[in-house]
């Protein structure tokens, strides 16, 4: 399998969809590839139709899955996708992170006071809440028909889709979550939700997304994060002092190497947070 180079430009991290899919035709992915890649493509604008849903379509067939159902909600700006893969009987539900150039997606990101979830779930960014139950209705309604013969079910997503995904793996029976660069989501209650669930929440290195809202009694991640280093390798199990010696060695780093190219993102901070950085650690 290709390795794939880090990508500090300003395009992958603000149009995630402009790169080709990784998946190649033939090849055989994990369920946490699929999930990954899978994030990286519910930013294809596919509700356009044309050559966008094309190329979300041909992706998803080339590893077996069926045409995607399509979920948009104009109001919101939220958006997702989901396909089931018949030989396997697996069903994923992938959701659309923040697009720069819609008002609605960075309101919904701002909008950072509290709500409750369910009932018994705790408290909730609102802003994420209001995302999430904005396609609730049709992603149930999908299950119960194009993903109704499914042995397994992933909800997956990146930043605020990682966020939306969270919080829909307490209403849909998940057999497996797949976040990157989720910020924080809900509070203790809410967090004590995902203690049966599978859970794999993807951090790169030092992308600030996922510091955010800062912690406190009112947000913390549901579970601990799986490090990617900034060489690119999955570490579950990395320390405190190591993850912090490792950031600040990508940080310094890139200021030679990357920040002062045209075309490029300023901080590594920030260019961790491009959803082909995260492809590129499941995929080394």
């Amino acid at each position: 399998m290709p390795s794939i180079e880090y990508d500090p430009s300003r395009l992958a991290l603000l149009s995630p969809e402009a790169r080709p899919t990784v998946f190649a035709r033939g090849m055989v992915y994990t369920s946490l590839q699929v999930a990954v890649e899978a994030a990286r493509l519910a930013y294809v604008r596919a509700e356009e139709g044309g050559a966008a849903r094309q190329g979300l379509v041909d992706a998803l067939d080339s590893i077996g899955f069926s045409q995607p159902a399509i979920f948009t909600d104009d109001k919101t700006g939220s958006a997702a996708f989901a396909a089931f893969r018949a030989v396997d009987g697996l069903a994923i539900v992938s959701f659309r992170g923040t697009q720069p150039d819609e008002v609605s997606d960075l309101a919904t990101d701002l909008h950072a006071n509290r709500r409750p979830w369910k009932p018994g779930m705790g408290n909730v960014h609102a802003g994420f809440a209001t995302a999430a139950l904005s396609l609730e209705e049709p992603i149930a309604e999908w299950l119960g028909t194009g993903g109704a013969a499914r042995k397994q079910l992933i909800l997956t997503g990146h930043s605020l889709g990682a966020a939306m995904a969270t919080l829909l793996a307490t209403v849909f029976p998940a057999t497996e979550l797949v976040t990157l660069g989720s910020p924080r989501v809900g509070d203790e209650a809410f967090a004590a939700c995902f203690g049966g669930l599978r859970a794999t929440r993807l951090v790169d290195c030092c992308d600030v997304v996922t510091e955010l809202p800062p912690a406190s009694a009112s947000y913390m991640h549901v579970v601990d994060m799986t490090y990617i280093t900034r060489s690119g390798m999955l570490d579950p199990g990395i320390d405190p002092a190591g993850v912090a010696s490792d950031r600040s060695g990508a940080r310094s780093s890139y200021l030679f190497d990357y920040a002062w190219k045209i075309g490029n993102v300023l901080l590594r901070d920030l260019a961790d947070h491009a959803p082909i950085n995260y492809v590129r650690g499941v995929f080394a």
